[in-house]
């Protein structure tokens, strides 16, 4: 008999839902696509065929139906880490936990989850436009020291790789690495640019941006500096990491992919923003139904 799970620990709604998502099984997808604003949530489900379900909490919208074939699920989570911890956490418990039993299925259900997202670039050749997917992903947040989580061979050389090279050994930042998952990299990250990731905790100074307040530690206008083993870093942005480690710890296969709206390295941003977002919507969709 599996462990129950108490009331505080897994939060049920009265309709039996898992608690800030409102989700039950039969709500999701085998296929999950994830994106931080609703608008892009609405944009993605208006592609849908048939649209099955639609629910929505707070900053959490969801939209499961059928695009062409393939059936999908697309969810909102909001910005940042925290918002992916508590997605990602409802969204496995939904599909492997007995939420009425309150305790975790026989049998684990894998999920392929792909974001959807847009990003800024730190080299000159990675221009605005450019479709980037994250073979890993370097968490500046510290969302993987909160859990029991075991870094991969390859995950371990790379972190140790990146504190030397930026000489992060405070407590104050510890990057780790973060890997995708290798099918899905292979499959929807096909001609995308690939490289690391770099989430940050913020917008602003975690980011490197300085406008009224200076930036305390300069290391993130750097990153383009970083290159070993034919990796390079190649964006920013703020959820990577925090998909990268939990679906790992949960067994859920995960690509991020993004946009490049602002070149950091060229101070460029992009003219024309919704129309290269839609194009990297309808390049992953058109890649799920094939895959």
């Amino acid at each position: 008999m599996t462990k129950y799970l108490s009331p505080s620990e897994l939060i049920v709604n009265d309709d039996g839902s898992v608690y800030h998502l409102h989700l039950l099984p039969e709500h999701i997808a085998d296929t999950v696509i994830t994106v931080g604003d609703q608008d892009r949530a609405k944009r993605i489900s208006g592609l849908f065929n048939v649209l099955e379900y639609e629910i929505s909490n707070r900053e959490f919208t969801t939209y499961t139906g059928i695009y062409k074939s393939k059936r999908i699920t697309v969810c909102s989570t909001g910005i940042g880490t925290d918002n992916i911890d508590i997605f990602l956490n409802e969204l496995d418990a939904a599909v492997n936990l007995d939420l009425n039993e309150r305790r975790v299925k026989p049998e684990h259900k894998s999920l392929n989850i792909i974001r959807i997202g847009t990003t800024g670039s730190v080299h000159v050749d990675v221009p605005v436009g450019s479709f980037v997917a994250s073979a890993y992903a370097m968490g500046t947040d510290n969302l993987a020291y909160y859990y029991d989580y075991q870094f991969s061979q390859s995950e371990q050389i790379l972190t140790a790789s990146l504190r030397s090279h930026f000489n992060l050994n405070a407590d104050f930042s510890k990057p780790y690495a973060l890997r995708s998952s290798e099918a899905l990299l292979a499959s929807i990250g096909e001609n995308m640019v690939k490289g690391i990731t770099t989430t940050a905790t913020g917008f602003y100074a975690p980011q490197g941006r300085s406008l009224r307040v200076r930036v305390s530690d300069k290391w993130m206008n750097d990153l383009q500096s970083y290159s070993e083993n034919d990796l390079r870093i190649t964006n920013l942005e703020m959820e990577t990491s925090g998909l990268y480690l939990l679906s790992n710890l949960l067994g859920h296969n995960c690509l991020s992919c993004s946009v490049i709206l602002a070149n950091r390295a060229d101070g460029t941003f992009s003219n024309n923003p919704k129309e290269v977002v839609d194009n990297l919507i309808d390049t992953v969709l058109e890649k799920l139904v094939v895959s």
